[in-house]
């Protein structure tokens, strides 16, 4: 069976992702795009890499015919996708790659994002889409929040520590270095090339970055007590990953048996011997994520690094493995592609 999928804001990075990981699956056709500032364009105009797909032109959101869809993907700017989607057809399922699900408490939602939910009664239907921790939920859900790219990265590194009661809860620092496309695809002077190649810098650091929501959100969760986390990101000089070094307190290898044993069975996580330190260059386009563990030379102390691909798995990849349980489609469909190396 064959399921027609619309894409919402496939003029920016994460909606072309999306189209080029669906062109080669099994069980997905696109039967409709929109690009709100690009409607009339040709796929091909926006993005020449796609130009030999037979791909719908792009078409304002109002003027998709959405009979027929079993499922949307939402790739448009925080704070645009929930009032869209609450004025789609109740019966589409649709997976939303921006910020605007992801907190459960209408409350944190305006802390993080300094404005109310303008679709509270859907905020607290949405299932929170780290697909490895919420399959049974994602099956059943019609609205699934795609995870911050960042606070994927963190939480494959973190989460199964707190879930195995092997670090010290007080003590985890997250140092991250993320490419310039989690920046989004719109025309901003610090992205410019002269002011952003060769040189790195840190931002929204000091408690200031939004997905620090995210891991307030899961980690206390998980711990059944407040877990607050020292998170500084890096905007690197580089188009697509990120790498997440996070220091804990804990023993080495009763960290690495941990994560070991937590991924043993996930086809996309994959924990490197004992020693082993990941890179971006090897999960780069790909839906895969790898994990170092390292002991610092400080005895009792642990390093922990995790790369991903921001565009994939960090976001269109994970949108696509959550649509797939949603629509009862082998998980790993479309999916499987090797990364791209060198």
């Amino acid at each position: 069976m064959t399921h027609k999928i619309a894409i919402l804001g496939a003029s920016g990075y994460t909606g072309a992702e999306l189209v080029r990981l669906i062109a080669t699956h099994p069980a997905m056709e696109i039967v409709a795009l929109s690009g709100e500032r690009k409607a009339g364009m040709a796929m091909a105009e926006v993005f020449p890499h796609l130009r030999h797909l037979g791909l719908p032109v792009l078409t304002k959101i109002e003027d998709m015919d959405f009979s027929g869809v079993d499922l949307a993907f939402c790739a448009l700017p925080h704070a645009t996708s929930q009032a869209v989607i609450k004025d789609l057809p109740r019966d589409l399922k649709v997976v939303d790659l921006s910020a605007d699900f992801r907190l459960r408490d209408p409350a944190e939602y305006e802390k993080w994002y300094g404005q109310p939910h303008a679709a509270v009664d859907l905020q607290k239907t949405a299932v929170y889409g780290l697909t490895e921790f919420y399959r049974d939920e994602i099956r059943a859900a019609r609205l699934v929040a795609g995870t911050g790219c960042n606070a994927a990265t963190g939480q494959y590194a973190i989460r199964p520590l707190i879930e195995a009661g092997v670090i010290d809860l007080d003590e985890i620092i997250l140092d991250l270095k993320a490419g310039v496309s989690g920046a989004g695809r719109s025309l901003k002077e610090n992205l410019l090339h002269a002011e952003l190649s060769g040189g790195t810098h840190p931002y929204s650091a000091g408690g200031a970055h939004r997905h620090l929501g995210e891991f307030d959100q899961e980690f206390s969760k998980v711990a059944g007590r407040p877990v607050r986390i020292r998170f500084t990101p890096h905007l690197m000089p580089f188009n697509r990953g990120i790498l997440a070094t996070v220091y804990v307190k804990g023993d080495a290898p009763a960290i690495h048996a941990a994560l070991a044993d937590r991924y043993a069975a996930e086809t996309f996580l994959e924990v490197l011997p004992f020693g082993a330190l990941p890179s971006t260059r090897s999960i780069a386009g790909s839906n895969f994520v790898h994990i170092g563990v390292i002991a610092d030379r400080l005895p009792g102390r642990t390093l922990v690094v995790a790369a991903l691909d921001n565009l994939a798995k960090g976001s269109s990849g994970q949108a696509i493995q959550n649509a797939n349980l949603m629509l009862g489609i082998e998980e790993t469909a479309g999916l499987m592609l090797a990364p791209l190396f060198p």
